[in-house]
């Protein structure tokens, strides 16, 4: 019997179905692997991001240029309205009581100043307490307001005149955490943050209590990030709310708080909250904010100004302290009344600090373009031994040459002139340049580069490179001086038509301005009418080379090329150069570098370099002498005598007017006793300005001048010169007693040894007197 096939059993086995639960499992954990991975990641570069930034260089500091420092003494000429004036624009505010630097009260002729204390970098100034006496328009005593004792000088601290800013523009003042006012962490603490040293970098209760707190109040009263929240926000993020920047602030505040200890957290804070707007420029940390807003220093302020500070946290928009004095003033109890419930002060200090008026000073806008002409010059000097880099983030304070009174005077009288002369159908679009100088010194305490004083442009005083005329005349005659036994201030030269052969068989033939010759006239008289046949006559015959080598030792380093026309001023110069060549005729012959920087420091005051005075013998000082003499001539005599229309016969002063073909170019180059200035007027395009240097640039010269120069020239003569008197009309000795003479320098032995037909008669009627035997 056949074997049955073995079936299957009809009961089939079945998998049991995977868990859901073991599923999502296998799924999860890879994700989170991933995401653990990521996030792992993402704090770790995080925490790079957070110490590269917070253990490096945190910020970069401006540099700050101010300018030169007012110096007081008895007998400095400033009236006690202008003084106050100088007080305002250093930003010191009205206070009877002088509470803190930078405070000022008035009554009478005496004006009481509690100064603020400053850096010079050579010397440290505290700040004091002074009484300034004025008798008329000048101080007529200085004395210490605590002691009483005369005080023989006292240095102001110097008006801000600029910054040199990075790319983002901000600013600020550091500042260590024991030299911030214990109220200042006080008020920080009861009002943004009481749990600071006992979180983690992110406050539950803080939190809760802020929501509790605004829901009472019905608005937005309190807020509930932490210090440590507050400083990520400012110090590493951008303002953009979006829940992703809220969870990246979390983490870096999380990692702040494990990297770096409370105080360091507090101290960055302190630096870098944001506290206002000042113009482009952002007002960043408590230091600033203490000079921007109350004009002292942060250690100075008394508890209300501190709270004043705190209650800007909450939004320096919002308690802008000079638009919402009101609102502020509110906010600024209300932190008070926080510091009270703090137990950091007492109710009586409390009540005390809220009778206070908010007291800001007027507003401080610390402009990087003040005067940006000026700051360029400044810039350009400072780049030959600073990177830009440290210029713009290592906080310089940089001591400048600027007189801001003498720089106002100046861009005012440019603008008054040029309009004036304008009114003339010849001369449209008229733009100018001037520098001026302290003639002892050759420091820039002015410096204009145009018409358009606030912003940076074309600057013509450092870049127009124009034709100088008759400005290069004095170097020509002080040459040939320097040769004694040839030329004298009364050598009779040759003012006719002369013909010099040029290029390709063609001559050159130079005109006088008034078309006309003169003949035979001495030296002095060819020099002080600008006589062009007379000037190539004798530039010819010194030899092109040794006016160009003249030039160049008077500290004109341009190059220079030798045609003929280059002894009437065809060869072109930048105003700074025509200033330095005429600085070293207000020298007497000696060189002196012109300067716009006295000192260079360090952020916390240490003097990193200073611009000492450097004088060099240049060109003979007896050549010099004579020539100064000559160009005071042409100022009583001569081109320049409209000057004395503007300032007094007495002041005698020394210059030169300059004229470029077809009236293209209008200069003039002169000093006082005081002060030497360059002006130069024409047009941007090269046309005609329709001015010679007697109608354009001498009026804006005489109008600035009149306003500042207080000294008359009082020229020196060197040991090797001998006066004498000259018969004008012959060259010849003379006797005081003749008609018309003139006492004349004259390098000794060069005079000339024979007698005019007066002069002899005189000589003989002397030596026949002095040949008396009186026994």
């Amino acid at each position: 019997m056949a074997r049955r096939p073995r079936t299957r059993s009809s009961t089939v086995r079945r998998r049991k179905p995977k868990s859901r639960t073991s599923w999502l499992f296998r799924l999860l954990v890879p994700l989170v692997i991933i995401a653990g991975s990521v996030l792992a990641v993402y704090v770790g570069y995080l925490d790079y991001t957070v110490r590269q930034q917070f253990e490096g260089k945190r910020w970069s500091i401006p540099a700050r240029v101010y300018a030169s420092p007012v110096e007081l003494y008895a007998g400095y000429e400033i009236s006690a309205k202008n003084f106050e004036d100088l007080l305002l624009e250093l930003h010191y505010r009205q206070d009877p009581q002088l509470v803190g630097e930078g405070s000022y009260s008035v009554k009478g002729n005496v004006v009481n100043v509690r100064t603020r204390a400053f850096n010079f970098g050579d010397t440290a100034q505290e700040s004091r307490k002074i009484s300034v006496a004025f008798a008329g328009a000048a101080i007529g005593g200085l004395t210490d307001a605590g002691t009483g004792a005369n005080l023989a000088i006292v240095r102001m601290d110097p008006v801000q005149i600029g910054s040199f800013y990075p790319t983002r523009k901000e600013d600020r003042i550091l500042i260590k955490l024991d030299e911030a006012p214990p109220t200042l962490v006080q008020g920080l603490l009861s009002t943004e943050d009481r749990d600071f040293y006992s979180h983690f970098g992110l406050s539950p209760k803080s939190i809760a209590r802020a929501m509790w707190s605004n829901l009472k109040a019905g608005g937005m009263v309190q807020g509930g990030s932490t210090i440590t929240q507050q400083l990520v926000k400012n110090f590493f993020l951008t303002p953009k709310r979006t829940l992703r920047r809220k969870l990246k602030e979390a983490l870096m505040s999380f990692i702040l708080e494990y990297r770096y200890s409370k105080d360091e957290i507090l101290e960055a804070y302190l630096n870098e909250i944001f506290l206002g707007q000042d113009g482009a420029s952002a007002v960043h940390g408590f230091g600033l904010a203490s000079e921007f807003y109350f004009g002292q220093s942060l250690k100075t302020l008394s508890l209300h100004q501190v709270a004043t500070l705190v209650a800007l946290v909450r939004g320096p928009s919002e308690y802008d302290p000079r638009r919402k004095p009101e609102h502020t003033l509110e906010r600024r109890n209300l932190v008070l009344d926080s510091m009270l419930n703090e137990g950091y002060i007492t109710e009586q200090q409390a009540t005390e600090a809220k009778k206070q008026p908010l007291g800001v000073a007027a507003v401080i806008h610390r402009s990087a373009n003040r005067y940006p002409d000026f700051i360029d010059l400044v810039k350009r000097q400072l780049k030959q031994e600073y990177k830009e880099e440290d210029l713009t983030s290592e906080g310089l304070r940089i001591v400048t040459t600027l007189d801001t009174r003498i720089q106002d005077i100046l861009e005012q009288s440019i603008a008054n002139k040029l309009k004036q002369l304008e009114k003339s159908p010849k001369s449209n679009d008229l733009e100018s340049a001037a520098i001026v100088t302290r003639r002892d010194s050759g420091e820039i305490v002015a410096l204009s580069g145009g018409r358009k004083t606030e912003s940076t442009g074309f600057n013509r005083a450092l870049d127009a490179v124009r034709p100088i005329g008759s400005l290069i005349k004095p170097v020509v005659y002080l040459t040939a001086l320097e040769y004694p036994d040839r030329y004298t201030i009364a050598t009779p030269v040759s003012d006719t038509q002369i013909s010099i052969e040029a290029e390709r068989g063609k001559s050159w033939s130079p005109d006088n301005y008034d078309n006309r010759e003169h003949g035979i006239v001495p030296l002095h008289t060819a020099l002080t009418h600008s006589y062009n046949m007379a000037t190539v006559r004798i530039g010819m015959d010194i030899g092109l080379a040794k006016v160009a080598n003249t030039l160049k030792n008077m500290g004109v380093s341009r190059p220079v090329d030798l045609y003929p026309s280059f002894l009437l001023g065809a060869q072109p110069l930048t105003p700074l150069e025509v200033t330095q060549l005429y600085q070293t005729l207000a020298g007497d012959g000696f060189a002196t570098p012109l300067r716009s920087i006295r000192a260079v420091n360090a952020a916390d005051g240490k003097a990193l370099q200073s611009y000492p005075l450097t004088v060099r013998q240049a060109v003979d000082p007896a050549a010099t002498f004579i020539t100064n003499t000559i160009l005071q001539e042409v100022m009583y005599a001569g081109t320049g005598h409209s000057a004395y229309n503007y300032l007094p016969k007495e002041m005698a002063l020394v210059g030169k007017t300059g004229t470029t073909n077809q009236l293209r170019d209008s200069w003039f180059a002169g000093f006082s006793g005081d002060f030497l200035s360059v002006v130069w007027v024409g047009r941007d395009d090269n046309k005609p300005s329709g001015l010679t240097g007697g109608s354009g640039a001498l009026q804006i010269w005489s109008e600035m001048m009149r306003q500042v120069s207080k000294k008359p020239v009082s020229l020196v003569p060197p040991d090797n010169i001998q006066m004498t008197w000259i018969d004008p009309e012959t060259g010849l000795l003379s006797s005081e007693t003749c008609p018309g003479a003139k006492l004349l320098p004259f390098v000794e032995g060069s005079a000339p040894t024979q007698f005019a037909e007066c002069g002899a008669n005189a000589e003989s009627g002397e030596s026949w007197l002095n040949n008396l035997n009186p026994f």
